[in-house]
């Protein structure tokens, strides 16, 4: 099942370390691979460093680094409720980055005379004070992750509430009229919960 690296979708995969030398083989695209045992890049896109803003990579990596001192309060213990946690604690990093970079979305979704609702792209973009999101945002929204969401969001016609939905109305509610968007707030917060 190797040969499925070579398909052109976003995934994740993990392969065993005896099955690199045939990796190296395949006519694989724009991937990215990373041998975690060692924590070294076997292979990179050389974009890696200037996706994220610094700023927000820096918070990201602060928030994530309490998943390391969750590991070190008891490292003998292999317990559902330690890897709960830590589950947990990555999920809600990533749910809180996502809610505070695009979580304004719904903002943006306008609906015709047709009762057909649309995403107004550029005005999403711009809605956002700080340059660095703004360049985050312009690759980000080209991506297959943030069209898919998007035509989820377009189509859905009931109104069923899922974590993310919760979060983001939860977010807008605590939003200052006058901020646009609360990176400064994500920045600060990020690693508290």
């Amino acid at each position: 099942m190797i040969d499925i690296v070579c398909c052109p979708t976003p995934f994740l995969v993990g392969l065993l370390s005896s099955s690199l030398p045939k990796l190296k083989d395949l006519p694989v695209e724009e991937a990215l691979m990373v041998n975690l045992g060692s924590d070294r890049f076997i292979r990179q896109m050389d974009d890696e460093d200037t996706l994220l803003p610094r700023k927000l990579q820096a918070a990201l990596e602060q928030a994530l680094e309490r998943k390391n001192e969750l590991i070190n309060q008891d490292s003998d213990s292999d317990s559902d409720d330690e890897c709960n946690t830590l589950n947990g604690l990555v999920s809600e990093v990533f749910i809180r980055f996502f809610v505070e970079t695009v979580g304004h979305y719904s903002l943006f979704l306008t609906q015709n005379e047709k009762g057909e609702r649309a995403f107004q792209r550029e005005a999403f973009r711009k809605s956002v004070a700080s340059k660095s999101i703004r360049r985050f945002l312009e690759v980000f929204m080209e991506s297959q992750m943030f069209a898919g969401f998007i035509q989820d969001r377009e189509l859905r016609k009931c109104r069923a509430k899922g974590l993310f939905e919760l979060r983001v109305e939860q977010y807008l509610e605590e939003l200052p009229d006058t901020e646009q968007s609360g990176m400064n707030k994500f920045l600060r917060g990020l690693g508290e919960e």
